[in-house]
């Protein structure tokens, strides 16, 4: 990696644009501030676009002389860098380390929308050398993928002649082991809310109010022990209908690009929930706890009954499924299974998007294949991402386009986790396919 491209990368992984944090918010207007300034240079027209106090969408467009138009779609902003203490190196300063960039936002989606634009710029100063056009290229760049994309999903149907485009270009997946390169086929949808549950007007004493007095802590374990059944199946009424399941070539095609259990389980460091990996990750729902607070959590002891007890909870959704008649199916599921003497309380709530999958035979799939075979002669796979980019299914339905989602992340890139990173040749592989298919299209 040249040094001015390194310079300019670590600059950007410097601003903390933690987008759940309103805190952030100047950070997250910095973040963008630099990328309108740094597409700009590249000969975009950019401009920022605002809305209910959220982080700016970076809206561009270099207008070129061949009659397509590609749409890119990617996010500045970052998860928290939460627990602080199981960082190995500052979380928001790049620290290169055996050819890897060890920083919170280094993969995700800083690094590889990063080396997307840097692949762009290439592109552009061949074609400038040659002589040659270029299609349309319209940037749509977000800081709130990681809290749902509320603005972006809100005010995304006002743009749709601003987004037209015939390929929306996203770089925010992984490729497939060993930096093979996957072609996603489909994403899983999410959403996500806040449960409070609130007994006592006080924390209480468990000696004195013990037995007598009910547990909210307690109660929250067997609330949310309820969602699923012993074998860890979702119990909830009404939440799997409709599903679409998959075809026979989609889970054949999934099966051949998915993770061994094996490698799994050495990379979660404990047993597989499933043997069923494809079919779990790609095709299926879930509803999962993200994390669980009540009463005293510090050293030593304090013996209480808690006075309230919050969970976090989030949906990954397939296609049948729509996020606001699935939270409602879990919402019935949690006032109907209520404990006693608790008052149920939903604060916070994003009902974010849904899941969708393409064609096998989508002709851009066909585009994607050739590309990504001159650049690996072990050819393309294609996935069912069980992640989500909850925008991207509202991107294609308003602009038109036909979604190409290539990633080139992988799992030791510990995305979401502390000590996240990105190697420099992940960041070539992404720079590279960012180039060749522009020059493809």
């Amino acid at each position: 990696m040249e040094s001015a491209v390194q310079s300019r990368y670590f600059e950007f992984l410097r601003i903390p644009s933690v987008s759940s944090d309103q805190g952030k918010l100047k950070e997250c207007c910095a973040a963008a501030m630099w990328l309108k300034s740094q597409v700009e240079e590249m000969g975009f027209t950019a401009r920022l676009e605002t809305r209910d106090f959220a982080p700016p969408i970076l809206l561009a467009e270099l207008k070129g002389e061949n009659p397509a138009a590609v749409l890119v779609y990617g996010h500045y902003d970052v998860q928290p860098a939460d627990p602080l203490e199981a960082w190995e190196t500052p979380p928001f300063e790049p620290t290169v380390k055996d050819g890897r960039v060890y920083c919170r936002g280094a993969q995700d989606d800083k690094g590889q929308l990063f080396a997307l634009l840097t692949g762009i710029g290439d592109y552009l100063d061949r074609q400038k050398v040659k002589g040659a056009p270029t299609p349309t290229i319209k940037l749509c760049i977000e800081g709130q993928e990681e809290s749902g994309s509320p603005a972006l999903i809100k005010c995304a149907p006002e743009l749709r002649k601003e987004l037209a485009a015939d390929i929306l270009l996203v770089c925010d997946t992984s490729a497939a082991a060993d930096l093979r390169p996957a072609i996603v086929a489909g994403l899983r949808g999410v959403g996500h809310f806040t449960v409070r549950l609130k007994g006592p007007n006080r924390d209480l004493h468990s000696g004195e109010y013990g037995g007598i007095a009910p547990n909210p802590a307690q109660a929250m374990a067997k609330l949310l022990a309820s969602l699923h059944d012993d074998e860890g199946n979702i119990a909830v009424a009404g939440f799997m209908d409709g599903i679409e399941a998959p075809t026979a070539d989609e889970l054949e095609a999934a099966e051949k690009s998915a993770v061994t259990v094996e490698a799994l389980e050495r990379d979660i460091g404990t047993k597989a929930a499933t043997r069923e990996i494809a079919r779990k990750n790609g095709f299926e729902p879930t509803i999962e706890i993200n994390g669980v607070h009540s009463g005293y959590g510090g050293p030593g002891s304090k013996t209480i009954i808690p006075a309230e007890a919050i969970a976090k909870i989030s949906m990954r959704l397939v296609p049948g499924q729509s996020p606001r008649r699935a939270f409602e199916c879990v919402k019935a599921h949690l006032e109907a299974h209520l404990p006693k003497g608790m008052v149920l309380d939903i604060p916070e709530q994003a009902e974010g998007a849904g899941g969708f999958r393409l064609p096998l035979a989508s002709p851009v799939f066909r585009l994607a294949e050739e590309v990504l075979d001159g650049m690996d002669a072990r050819g393309a796979v294609f996935q069912w991402d069980g992640a989500s980019i909850p925008v991207v299914s509202v991107l294609k339905e308003v602009s038109g386009a036909a979604p190409l989602i290539v990633g080139w992340g992988q799992a030791e890139d510990r995305i979401h986790s502390p000590n996240e990173s990105y190697g420099f040749n992940q960041f070539g592989k992404a720079r590279e396919w960012a180039r060749r298919i522009l020059e493809n299209v």
